[in-house]
C-alpha cells in the first residue's frame, strides 16, 4: 500500500475521486496510527508520519468510499494532569462524516479496571465500539435551493425523526423512523398543507446509547449525547451504514426544500457522549482531552460541567472552536441545511466560568460568512450557575422564550397578577430583546417543546408520571405549570373534556396571534399524549411517538390550528417585523395608535388596570393601517383590523366593541368555544359574549387591504374549524395523511 504525504487541512477523511486524505488534530500525541477496517474486522496499522502544527496526515490512494477506519493515539496516560491518550482504544474521527456501528457496555471501551478505577485496563477496544466511515461527497442536488424564509414569516415545527414517521400507515414499513420515512410525500405534504415553513428535527448527529439505559432495557431516543458533530446517526438509515445515511440525509432536505420548506437541525456542541472521568474513551478523550474538554483548574482528573452530562466542550481552545464552525460549515455547505438550534447554548458562552456575550464563540460566529446568515436559534440556558439567559444573547440570535412558555401556561390556568406580562409576551417580548437592537423575532414563542409535557398533557395532568423511565420519578421537571382541569389523566366526565379542548385551542390561538416567532411541538396539532410523561427521552416506543389514527376531537383540532397558520400566514398584522412603538410591548399604550389595549367594557386599560391581581382578561385591537413598515419590496403594508378578546375568567363575560374606527363593522371569525359564531357582526357600542376560558377574534376589513379575498377564505374556515361536523374542511390533510379511527378518548 502507498502512503503519500497528504494535506492538514481539511481534517478528517477527504475522498477526492482517486483515493483519501486524513487528517487529525492531536497536540499531546507521540504517535498516530491510522487503522484501516476491513469486513472481517481485520485490522491494517498505518503510521502517521506527518505533522503540522499539531495536526497529523497522511494520503492514501485507492481507499474508497464504505471503507472503516479509526485512530489509535499514543502518548501520556496522566488524568492529574489532564492527559488521556489510549492506544488499546481504537477512536473515532471526530470529522468522520459517517459512523458505522453502536457502542457495547463492555470493559475494552474504558481505560479504568471496573473493580479498581486506580488500576489501567488496555483491552483492546476493537469489535465493541463505532468506526468511522469515509464517504462520497458527491450528491447530484439539481436545482436545490435554500426556501430562506424571513423569521417573521415562519411557523417551525419541532419534531423526532423517528417519532413522527414509525407508525405512520403510509410510510413503507422499511422507510419508518427513517430518513427516507421523513422524506416520503405523506410527511412532507402533512407538514406543506398545516403550514409549516421550517421542520426543526431534534438530534439527528451521531449519538451514543447511554450504558445505564442499556442496562434498564431503554434507549436514548431524544439523541442529546453526540458523538459525531458530521455524521447523520445511523439507525435513521434505511439502507445501511457505511455512508448511505449521508445520500439518505441529503434526499430529505432536498425533498422539503422543493415543497419550500426549511430545515434546522437540533445540535448539541455543549458535551460530548463520553461523559465525566469514569466514562468511555471514543474518541476526544484519548486524541487530546484537555483540548477539548474543559477541566477542573485544581484537578485536571476531573471534568468542569455546567450540561449536566458529565462534561463541557472547552470553548476557550481554538481546537474546539474549529471543529464546531467546521461542523457548522458543513452542515450548511455540504448537507444544505438551513439553520441550527444550540442546546444548552449558555455552555457555549463560558470561556471561563460566567456565560459571556462576548465570548470568542459569538465573535466568530458573527464574523463567519456562511453560518451568520442561517437561522441561529439559542436555548439560552445551561444548569451551571447563572446559566438562565434569556433575552441575553446578543444580535443576529433568536433565543427560545421560556419567559413565554411560562407566562402563558400561567394565564389560562388562571394565575393572578400575570395580565402584564402576558401583553408583555404577546406583543414579542420587547423587555427582553429591545434593547440589544433586536426585532419581535428575536422571541421564538412555544407553549410546549420536547421537553416537558404535550399540550394534550398539559391541560390533563398536575403531576408528571415518569415511572417508565425507572428512576422513581426523580427525573423530569416538578414545575410544570400544568392544570388537569380537575381529573387527574383521562376522565368520562364531558364538561372537564370540553374545557381541556378549549384549553388547547387558546393556547394555539394565543401562540399564533403573538408577535414572535411561533414553535410547535410535533403531534401538539393532533393531540398527541405522553400519559403524563414529561421527560420521554429513554422512551424508543408508542408512549413517545406519534399516533396516527385519531377520532374527531383531533380532526377538529388539527382543522383550528390549520386554520389559524392560514389566518397568520394571510395578516401581517400578526406577524410585525418591528417592535409597537411606545410602550406596547409592556402593557401600556402605543403612541401610534398600532396597538391599543381595553377592558371588557369598552374602556382603555389605565395603568392600576394593568396591576389588578385578579384581572384575567383583557381586549386587543390591532390597527392595520399602521403596521409602519414596508414589505419586502418596498411598498407599504396595509392590514385589515382585528379585536382579539382573551379571556382566562372563570366567568362567561360581556365584552363591548370599542369606539376605534368610525362606522367599523365587526365580524367574529373565530372563537375557541364550539359555538357557531358565523356572520356575527358589531358595531361600536355593541356587546358581544365570551365563554369563559376562551378567546374570540372579530375582523374588520378595509377595502384597500391586498388581502381582503384571501381573508375571506380565511373567515369560511376558521369558522368551520370550530365545529366538529365541519372538521372535514382540512381537505386531504384529514383523508390522506391522519386516520379517522372511531376510538373515543382524546378528549379524557
Amino acid at each position: 500500500m502507498e502512503i503519500w504525504p497528504g494535506k492538514p487541512y481539511p481534517l478528517g477523511a477527504t475522498f477526492d475521486g482517486t483515493g483519501t486524505n486524513f487528517a487529525i488534530f492531536s497536540s499531546v500525541a507521540d504517535k498516530i496510527e491510522l487503522c484501516l477496517i476491513d469486513d472481517d474486522m481485520n485490522e491494517q496499522r498505518i503510521d502517521m508520519r506527518e505533522v503540522d502544527a499539531y495536526v497529523w496526515h497522511c494520503y492514501i490512494p485507492g481507499i474508497r468510499p464504505g471503507q472503516r477506519y479509526g485512530f489509535r493515539v499514543h502518548g501520556p496516560y496522566e488524568p492529574h494532569n489532564g492527559h488521556r491518550c489510549d492506544p488499546s482504544k481504537i477512536l473515532l474521527d471526530p470529522y468522520a462524516k459517517a459512523i458505522e456501528g453502536q457502542v457495547d457496555n463492555h470493559q475494552a471501551n474504558f481505560s479504568y479496571d471496573f473493580y479498581d478505577n486506580s488500576k489501567r485496563s488496555e483491552l483492546d477496544s476493537l469489535g465493541h465500539t463505532m468506526l468511522s466511515i469515509v464517504v462520497n461527497p458527491f450528491f447530484d442536488w439539481g436545482h436545490d435551493r435554500p426556501p430562506k424564509h424571513d423569521y417573521h414569516n415562519s411557523i417551525i415545527y419541532e419534531a423526532h425523526l423517528k417519532g413522527m414517521t414509525q407508525l405512520h400507515p403510509d410510510i413503507p414499513d422499511e422507510m419508518r423512523g427513517t430518513y427516507m420515512g421523513m422524506a416520503h410525500p405523506a410527511m412532507v405534504n402533512y407538514l406543506k398543507e398545516l403550514g409549516i415553513t421550517a421542520l426543526e428535527l431534534m438530534p439527528v448527529h451521531q449519538f451514543v446509547n447511554d450504558t445505564s439505559l442499556i442496562e434498564k432495557g431503554l434507549s436514548n431516543y431524544w439523541g442529546y449525547n453526540t458523538i459525531g458533530f458530521f455524521a447523520p446517526q445511523n439507525t435513521f438509515s434505511s439502507s445501511g451504514e457505511r455512508g448511505s445515511q449521508v445520500e439518505e440525509f441529503k434526499a430529505m432536505v432536498k425533498a422539503y426544500h422543493e415543497a419550500d420548506i426549511e430545515i434546522i437541525l437540533d445540535v448539541v456542541y455543549n458535551h460530548t457522549a463520553e461523559g465525566n472521568h469514569m466514562g468511555p474513551t471514543l474518541s476526544f478523550r484519548g486524541i487530546d482531552n484537555a483540548a477539548y474538554y474543559r477541566l477542573v483548574e485544581d484537578d485536571k482528573a476531573h471534568y468542569f460541567d455546567t450540561t449536566g452530562t458529565g462534561n463541557s466542550l472547552n470553548m476557550s481552545s481554538p481546537h474546539s472552536l474549529q471543529l464546531i464552525m467546521d461542523s457548522l460549515r458543513y452542515w450548511v455547505v455540504d448537507m444544505h441545511v438551513d439553520g441550527f438550534r444550540f442546546d444548552l447554548a449558555s455552555t457555549l458562552a463560558r470561556e471561563l466560568h460566567e456565560v459571556d456575550k462576548l465570548s470568542s464563540f459569538f465573535d466568530i460566529i458573527q464574523q463567519d460568512p456562511i453560518i451568520s446568515q442561517v437561522k441561529l436559534i439559542a436555548e439560552p440556558w445551561d444548569v451551571g450557575e447563572g446559566g438562565y439567559n434569556v433575552g441575553e444573547f446578543p444580535p443576529l440570535w433568536t433565543e427560545w422564550n421560556g419567559n413565554y412558555r411560562d407566562t402563558m401556561r400561567d394565564f389560562w390556568r388562571g394565575e393572578p397578577s400575570t395580565l402584564s406580562e402576558f401583553a408583555s409576551r404577546l406583543t414579542g417580548s420587547s423587555d427582553l430583546y429591545e434593547n440589544s437592537g433586536r426585532r419581535p423575532f428575536a422571541s421564538i414563542n412555544f407553549i410546549t417543546a420536547h421537553d416537558g409535557f404535550t399540550m394534550r398533557d398539559l391541560v390533563s395532568y398536575n403531576e408528571k408520571h415518569n415511572e417508565a423511565n425507572g428512576e422513581d420519578g426523580a427525573d423530569g421537571s416538578n414545575n410544570n405549570k400544568s392544570w388537569n382541569h380537575g381529573v387527574e389523566g383521562p376522565t368520562d366526565d364531558p364538561e372537564i373534556r370540553a374545557l381541556r379542548i378549549r384549553q388547547i385551542k387558546n393556547f394555539f390561538t394565543t401562540l399564533l396571534t403573538s408577535q414572535g416567532v411561533p414553535m410547535i411541538s410535533h403531534g401538539d396539532e393532533i393531540g398527541r399524549t405522553q400519559n403524563g410523561n414529561n421527560n420521554v427521552y429513554a422512551q424508543d416506543n408508542e408512549l413517545a411517538w406519534m399516533d396516527w389514527d385519531v377520532d374527531e376531537h383531533q380532526i377538529e383540532i388539527h382543522s383550528f390550528v390549520q386554520s389559524l397558520i392560514e389566518m397568520r400566514q394571510d395578516h401581517p398584522v400578526f406577524r410585525r417585523r418591528r417592535f409597537f412603538k411606545g410602550d406596547a410591548g409592556r402593557g401600556g399604550e402605543s403612541e401610534r395608535g398600532d396597538i391599543v389595549w381595553f377592558l371588557n367594557n369598552g374602556e382603555e386599560m389605565a395603568d392600576e388596570d394593568w396591576d389588578t391581581w385578579f384581572a384575567r382578561s383583557v381586549m386587543v385591537y390591532l390597527n392595520g393601517d399602521r403596521i409602519a413598515e414596508p414589505d419586502a419590496r418596498g411598498n407599504a403594508v396595509v392590514d385589515d383590523d382585528f379585536l382579539l378578546a382573551y379571556s382566562a375568567s372563570e366567568e362567561n363575560l360581556d365584552f363591548v366593541v370599542p369606539a376605534t374606527n368610525e362606522g367599523a363593522e365587526w365580524e367574529v371569525v373565530l372563537t375557541t368555544t364550539a359555538d357557531d359564531a358565523a356572520n356575527e357582526t358589531y358595531k361600536a357600542g355593541d356587546v358581544f359574549p365570551v365563554k369563559s376560558r376562551s378567546v374570540t377574534i372579530l375582523i374588520s376589513r378595509r377595502p384597500d387591504t391586498k388581502n381582503a379575498s384571501e381573508t375571506d377564505g380565511t373567515v369560511t374556515s376558521l369558522l368551520s374549524s370550530t365545529r366538529t361536523d365541519k372538521a372535514p374542511s382540512v381537505g386531504t390533510v384529514a383523508e390522506d395523511t391522519i386516520r379517522m379511527t372511531t376510538k373515543q378518548g382524546f378528549p379524557q
